[in-house]
């Protein structure tokens, strides 16, 4: 088995049907399995993966009796893959042009790949930024103190050609099996957010590279998966304990510092 596509889904009935569909649709050149976990979806995911499964039998469905958390759903399927090599898939997806393809042939051909992200497109279409600064408390003083813009914002680099980057969107994201054999599954301290610039992190730690790939493109409905989850004041009560965990509860205060004072006060250092 080349490739264990794991989607974690929870209330996305008819988008993760769309994205397993087009896997398959897309995806014939390499053996693959396709592992959804459902977090305890109430809108009928489960039947629909069900009945799905009837007709592709690389579906595999995980089915939990309750929300808990991103990182642990996806490191539930990531203990059940058999392939070689991981791709973790937002169920806000659908796969084109043999993308998943591109991904784990270049993936073959990069020997100190540890992560690869796809080009993610908005639904129109147009490019979706999905490449990451990691971000730092430097980092952090010189935007917002400084007014050096650009620094923790979302980009995507220019040109066709596979490049290396610090961190990108886990929305596509290729682990090789030297990431897995060094940097190992995801951290459960994240329920959401920041797990992907953490495994980012810790890939490059290890001495492992992670690449943007823009040949692979992949449909991002961008939000959409963690739609309900975000609403009604949730993503701060995620985002914050997230923040915590990846900066260190002293270093995610002083950062939140100086965010609030420049946003506050504009530019502090002329």
């Amino acid at each position: 088995m080349e490739v264990s596509i794991i989607i974690v889904n929870w209330n996305t009935k008819d988008l993760v049907v769309d994205c397993v569909k087009s896997i398959v649709d897309s995806t014939k050149n390499i053996s693959f399995e396709i592992i959804v976990v459902d977090n305890g979806s109430e809108d009928g995911s489960v039947g629909a993966l069900r009945r799905l499964k009837r007709t592709i039998g690389q579906l595999i469905v995980i089915e939990n009796k309750s929300n808990d958390g991103f990182a642990k759903a996806n490191n539930m399927g990531i203990k059940k893959a058999k392939g070689k090599y991981i791709l973790l898939l937002n169920s806000d997806t659908e796969v084109t042009g043999g993308g998943i393809e591109k991904m784990v042939k270049f993936a073959e051909q990069t020997p100190d790949v540890g992560v690869v992200g796809a080009r993610l497109l908005n639904r129109d279409g147009s490019l979706q930024e999905s490449v990451f600064n990691l971000p730092t408390l430097t980092r952090v003083v010189r935007q917002y103190w400084f007014g050096q813009k650009g620094l923790l914002d979302k980009l995507s680099p220019k040109g066709r050609q596979p490049v290396e980057v610090e961190a990108v969107v886990g929305a596509a994201f290729l682990i090789t099996p030297k990431a897995r054999d060094k940097v190992g599954r995801l951290s459960e301290r994240y329920f959401m957010y920041f797990e992907d610039l953490d495994y980012c992190r810790r890939v490059r730690r290890a001495g492992l590279k992670v690449y943007y790939l823009p040949s692979a493109e992949v449909f991002h409905y961008h939000g959409a998966s963690g739609r309900k989850i975000t609403n009604g004041g949730d993503q701060w009560r995620r985002l914050i304990p997230s923040s915590k965990a990846y900066h260190g509860i002293v270093q995610h205060y002083l950062i939140w510092f100086v965010m609030w004072t420049g946003q506050k006060f504009g530019k502090l250092v002329k």
